[in-house]
């Protein structure tokens, strides 16, 4: 058993925003879960082609949107979504106020992972 505090673990810069990897591949418990801020009018690309993930929302206001548009949700607290298929997506936070998640990634992530944030394509891990 061990126990970790918010003040204790690497926080990562991760592009439009901050990470807090609670934990990480070395704690060996087979996926990551992280604290992660998205800064107030942000839209992000992203697609984990090597990672599943679920974020839970716990405050702020947003939208997950997918790549082609077809499909979009309002994100507030107390909704969760799932990438159960490596999808690509738009993580969006209001205008307004921060969004703040709490993400889950299977396989775990090593802990320093960034995203490239450019108009090149949907940045992954």
């Amino acid at each position: 058993m061990f126990v970790r505090e918010k003040s204790d673990v690497q926080v990562v810069e991760w592009g439009n925003g901050l990470s807090y990897r609670f934990l990480v591949k070395s704690d060996e418990m087979g996926f990551t879960l992280a604290d992660t801020l998205v800064r107030a009018g942000t839209k992000s690309r992203l697609q984990y082609r090597r990672h599943l993930e679920a974020c839970y929302c716990i405050s702020g206001k947003g939208e997950v949107a997918s790549a082609d548009g077809a499909q979009s949700f309002t994100l507030q607290p107390g909704v969760l979504y799932a990438l159960n298929e490596h999808d690509a997506h738009f993580l969006i936070a209001d205008a307004d106020e921060d969004l703040h998640l709490i993400s889950v990634f299977n396989p775990p992530l090593n802990g320093d992972e960034v995203h490239s944030l450019d108009e090149s394509g949907f940045s992954h891990y």
